[in-house]
């Protein structure tokens, strides 16, 4: 992105709003930004293209975590909308994070997730919106002192007051912990920490900060890469809570830096650190509504939640027993909010929604994930309780806990190095490789007979240019006939076994 682009793309925008959407000018237009390199000015930018056209601008003022901006759903309309767009009755919203612009409106089925990888703006908007670019190249104004104009509004303090008193109503979904219990938090050089403070101390409930990751810091200078997922992205985190007394509890609690993802760490009585997945985290939300719902007396029938197709199907057992409604749709916000939409217009309630990439959604006001909501409510013992209750659901990338074969061929596996989701076996308790993650799927397992002293280095990795999977094998020992034995048995496990070439049509050369 550079400023010529963000003018192109706002003034595009501008004129495809203002002809799809009746009194666009007067509804306005709602813009906010991060923390990222040039987000600020790139708000103001899009601001002026705006402006130039005589559209009313609601321009959030400092840092804004994304979901006070693109927060919600409008029921009368059923589209995804920001939470100010929703309350200020705008026409358009606008994100701008310093990697890409996230466009919304209420009147348009409009949205652009490419944070999550998602198709950008639903069709036939996503060609509307870029032929009204193409014929509105030629830059309009660079003139960022425009904001200044009577058009150009501030509900920034008014927007976030709202946005808190609308988390009052997940009171009720917090687990009972001990008055011990100590929160450390981490915003990973992002907006959140502030939000997360004031949201969790309207219930509460302190936290104690990550001090190097605190404060919002483009450069993101601790991690390789800010995400709460990725391996040693809560080592200091975990430091820090190491540092508060032994006999505490201790839950550690983390947002990406937009603050619309969540993840947490707890530790055991035993002193192990547990590191919730995202469908373990979106197990307990799960639970935790469901009983909430209905100890609220409504009948469970009316109640359904939603998940992406990828995501466990352990609410789906829960909603088998309990008897409230199960739906599962494509990954991405875009379709979990949309398919909530669509129950509720059934005439079910859905406060629950989420996918397994630490996306939570929560209650009726806020159809969209939200790290901030998500933050305070997790606990293992409860989660071992749903387990009990309903049936264990193993996830193999649970960290430490991985679900890869033990033996091939006779020989028992030693060891395992995954380089497409980071994991080594050799190193706990990260379990983080020293080789970088492949662009594509590399796993290397090492093996032996140590009653033959027989072993095996096997490597499967896809083709980077061919619609293929090659694999190499390397056998090792005193006995030479005994290591060729062993090397075409692995080859024929590997084959027959591992990857099931025959059931996969799958030519072995």
């Amino acid at each position: 992105m550079n400023d010529l682009i963000v003018i192109q793309a706002s003034q595009g925008l501008c004129h495809y709003v203002l002809k799809q959407i009746e009194n666009a000018s007067s509804k306005g237009i709602v813009i906010g930004h991060d923390h990222r390199h040039n987000s600020e000015r790139w708000a103001k930018l899009t601001a002026a293209a705006f402006l130039k056209n005589g559209v009313k601008v609601y321009l959030h003022q400092g840092l804004v975590h994304t979901p006070i901006e693109i927060l919600a759903h409008d029921a009368h309309q059923g589209f995804r909308v920001p939470f100010t767009v929703k309350r200020v009755g705008a026409a358009c919203g606008v994100m701008i994070t310093g990697a890409y612009h996230r466009v919304v409106t209420s009147q348009l089925s409009l949205t652009d997730d490419t944070a999550s990888h998602n198709p950008k703006i639903i069709s036939p908007h996503d060609k509307g919106i870029s032929d009204s670019i193409k014929v509105n190249l030629e830059p309009q104004t660079w003139d960022t002192g425009l904001i200044e104009s009577p058009l150009s509004l501030n509900v920034t303090d008014e927007m976030k007051q709202a946005y808190f008193m609308s988390l009052l109503d997940l009171k009720n979904l917090q687990l009972p912990l001990s008055r011990r219990c100590k929160f450390i938090n981490t915003s990973m050089h992002g907006v959140g920490h502030p939000f997360v403070e004031k949201a969790l101390g309207m219930l509460g409930i302190s936290i104690i900060p990550v001090p190097e990751q605190q404060h919002p810091d483009p450069e993101f200078p601790t991690v390789s890469y800010p995400n709460p997922e990725e391996k040693g992205a809560l080592d200091l985190a975990i430091a820090v809570a190491k540092r508060q007394q032994q006999k505490e509890e201790v839950v550690i609690l983390a947002q990406d830096p937009d603050a619309d993802r969540f993840t947490a760490v707890e530790k055991q009585l035993n002193g192990e650190w547990v590191t919730f997945t995202g469908d373990q985290v979106g197990v307990i939300f799960a639970g935790q509504v469901m009983e909430a719902y209905r100890a609220s007396g409504k009948p469970m029938s009316k109640l359904a939640m939603v998940a992406s197709t990828v995501s466990s199907k352990m609410v789906e057992a829960m909603a088998e027993v309990e008897g409230f409604k199960f739906v599962e749709c494509l990954t991405g916000f875009k379709y979990i909010g949309n398919t909530a939409l669509d129950l509720v217009a059934q005439g079910f309630e859905v406060p629950f929604g989420y996918e397994e990439a630490i996306g939570f959604m929560f209650g009726s006001e806020v159809r969209d994930k939200d790290g901030v909501a998500a933050s305070g409510k997790t606990v293992k013992s409860y989660l071992d309780e749903l387990y009990k209750r309903y049936g264990y659901f193993k996830d193999p990338t649970a960290q430490g806990n991985r679900d890869y074969p033990k033996a091939i061929a006779g020989l028992t596996i030693t060891s395992v190095v995954d380089l497409t989701t980071g994991y080594d076996s050799r190193n706990p308790p990260a379990f983080k490789p020293s080789l970088p993650l492949s662009s594509g799927h590399m796993i290397q397992f090492k093996a032996e007979n140590k009653t033959e002293g027989t072993k095996v280095c096997l490597t499967t990795r896809t083709s980077g240019t061919e619609p293929k999977i090659k694999y190499y094998l390397e056998g090792s020992g005193s006995d030479r006939e005994q290591v060729t034995k062993t090397l075409n048995g692995v080859v024929q496990e590997l084959r027959d076994v591992w990857m099931e070439a025959e059931k996969n049509h799958l030519g072995i050369p």
